[in-house]
């Protein structure tokens, strides 16, 4: 079948063309869902007729959202949306909403920057190119918010046969490279991939203690990651089933957390330390080169307004080195064609299986009964979509304080849900250039071809943990680091088709950048640039002749991120990955399991369990719930 949101009569061209367009396309969709009929439901829109649905799922996504039909409706994610094709397949009729234009919540791409010809130069401060030179074809195409591929679920490979649908996984190894400022010609580098023999090499420029301890570093941190692996793809242990029924009954809610213990051994108190200590302690044990220290040290402060001597980070780079790519640990690669059409695989999946899905449909409101349970969503031209579950994909604030009616919650929850951490300090940079980076630690050869290091993650300014640490300490004071910490990745290196011949495509993954600056000074476009300004003179001091090879640039602060793509604060993970919003608390004690109290709304996101980055696991492990829920009500009947 074809993909709905490509059909004559999507949503989002029909409400555009009004008239008998969209008269045809309401009737198609009131015939494929058994709609019960039109007319006012009390709330007007601005675009087409008020309309009402008949539904079974309905999935919210993200800022975006996503209503599938049939037995459970979704609000839009951050990243994919894997659980309307798992219940799709289960035999639920689902539908997806999604308020913007392009699917797949932050995994999504984008030509922001058109193809452009090289003359006139264009100065290389302002945001965009399009006004400044002359179009061609074609564009740069940007995995505009995330942009590497690990985390995703071994099974959901497998089981929604993403391959089949279209996916291309471009691995990367060497994977890491960081050059260093230097007195010396050249200055010395870092580079680190999956011949152990060869990153020890490297590793023996700074200390040969290191390079000795780096395997059995890996060894201890492998060994952690495979006893807690089982805990991302199943619920948090239901703490309701501990004080109720036999012994037995209680042992087997906790049975997942008891095999995780077993798993771990004696290696439990060293678990609970890399858990509970600053990551600069843990490494500081094993190591002694502060290069190293500060490259490995990026993977437990990515994403998080924390420093390396804050405690409790440990769980943060346990969660960046437990994925996997083609059955090995830890890698990381690119999608070819850009993150976006990972979100594409997933949502053919889907559509094979026979879930609908529409862009531009904007969710304002959860639908409930006069019992309370969730009926369905209220889009914001007046649209009702009703069904019987509904699965939010959207963070934890945008679902509970602006989509459900707050006197249908509980109190304390809605507090809780207020006081969820959801600091950021990411502010992402996507760059067009018209040539690759040339460092002066690894000078490009002079057919200018992509080298190993070009392929890799290039940590900046991580020449030792005191800079992670001084420019966390700047943006706790509200001012943007003036030596952030930067992650410079250059996808087209490996997949030349993002960019016009001869030009690349740039992410830049920086912090620190408060979400507020200090004195109440706004994130304008004064503001944005001049932190450009600051990230574009670090880099050039790695790589001269930066700056010159700039086409246009896309600034994504905190509240840009918050603003277009629905990350609360900013957060890339829907909330902090602290101790205290993991496992049984995210997002709040006692509704860790995707249930809400709201009967049938699930939460499916990053903001649940295990939390956040292209993983699919909440939505995978939610729709198990989802289905365990249907068939348990269907035995009562």
């Amino acid at each position: 079948m074809g993909l709905p949101w490509l059909t004559p009569f999507s949503p989002c061209r029909a409400q555009r063309a009004g008239g008998s367009e969209y008269r045809q396309w309401s009737a198609r969709l009131h015939h494929q869902w058994g709609a019960l009929g039109g007319g006012s439901t009390g709330s007007t829109g601005t675009g087409g007729p008020t309309e009402v649905w008949k539904a079974g799922t309905s999935l919210v996504r993200g800022w975006g959202h996503h209503v599938q039909e049939r037995d459970a409706c979704h609000p839009w994610c951050d990243t994919c949306f894997p659980q309307a094709a798992y219940l799709q397949q289960a035999g639920l009729r689902t539908a997806v909403l999604e308020k913007r234009h392009v699917l797949g919540g932050a995994a999504v791409t984008e030509e922001i920057v058109p193809g452009t010809l090289h003359t006139p130069r264009p100065p290389a401060r302002y945001l965009l190119c399009a006004s400044l030179t002359t179009p061609c074809s074609p564009g740069f195409k940007f995995s505009r918010a995330s942009y590497l591929l690990s985390l995703l679920r071994p099974q959901i490979y497998t089981e929604l046969e993403l391959q089949r649908h279209g996916l291309r996984v471009l691995p990367r190894d060497p994977y890491s490279f960081t050059p260093l400022l230097e007195d010396r010609s050249p200055p010395r580098s870092l580079l680190m991939g999956h011949d152990m023999a060869q990153t020890q090499r490297q590793i023996a420029q700074f200390s040969q203690k290191d390079a000795q301890a780096y395997p059995k570093y890996e060894v201890f941190m492998g060994r952690l990651v495979s006893a807690i692996n089982p805990l991302l793809d199943a619920p948090p242990a239901d703490t309701a089933a501990l004080g109720q029924g036999s012994l037995l009954q209680r042992l087997r809610a906790l049975w997942p957390l008891l095999q995780a213990g077993l798993a771990l051994g004696r290696q439990l108190p060293h678990f609970y330390e890399v858990l509970t200590a600053p990551i600069s302690k843990i490494l500081d044990h094993w190591f002694e080169s502060e290069p190293l220290k500060a490259t490995l040290a990026t993977d437990a402060v990515i994403g998080a307004m924390s420093s390396p001597h804050t405690p409790g980070g440990g769980y943060v780079l346990l969660h960046h080195v437990m994925g996997e790519l083609e059955g090995r640990r830890g890698a990381w690669g690119y999608v070819a064609g850009g993150m976006g059409a990972l979100s594409q695989a997933i949502a053919r999946a889907a559509a094979t299986y026979g879930a609908h899905i529409f862009t531009e449909q904007a969710v304002c409101r959860v639908l409930l009964g006069s019992d309370g349970q969730a009926q369905g969503v209220v889009m914001q031209d007046g649209t009702e979509v009703r069904s019987k579950v509904v699965l939010s994909n959207a963070s934890p604030q945008l679902t509970f304080l602006e989509l459900t009616p707050q006197e249908r919650l509980p109190e304390d929850f809605v507090r809780r849900i207020q006081q969820l951490d959801t600091r950021s300090p990411v502010t992402k940079i996507n760059v067009a250039v018209d040539r690759l980076p040339s460092f002066l630690a690894a000078p490009n050869t002079r057919d200018s071809q992509p080298l190993p290091h070009h392929c890799c993650s290039i940590h900046l300014n991580c020449e030792g943990t005191h800079l992670l640490h001084q420019a966390y300490t700047e943006a706790a004071h509200g001012h943007p680091s003036s030596r952030p910490m930067i992650e410079l990745c250059i996808p087209s290196a490996l997949d030349p088709g993002l960019a016009p011949p001869g030009c690349h495509v740039v992410s830049l993954f920086t912090q620190y950048t408060p979400y507020e600056l200090a004195g109440g000074q706004p994130w304008d476009e004064k503001a944005r640039n001049a932190y450009a300004d600051t990230v574009f003179d670090c880099i050039e001091a790695y790589a001269p002749g930066f700056k010159v090879s700039v086409i246009g640039r896309d600034i994504l602060t905190p509240p840009d991120l918050e603003r277009i793509f629905g990350l609360p604060g900013g957060n890339i993970f829907h909330g902090g990955m602290s101790l205290d919003q993991l496992y049984f608390t995210r997002p709040a004690p006692s509704y860790s399991t995707y249930q809400s109290p709201v009967p049938g709304l699930y939460l499916c996101g990053s903001g649940a369990h295990p939390g956040g980055g292209v993983m699919g696991a909440a939505g995978r492990n939610a729709a198990q719930v989802v289905l365990r829920d249907f068939r348990r009500l269907r035995w009562q009947r």
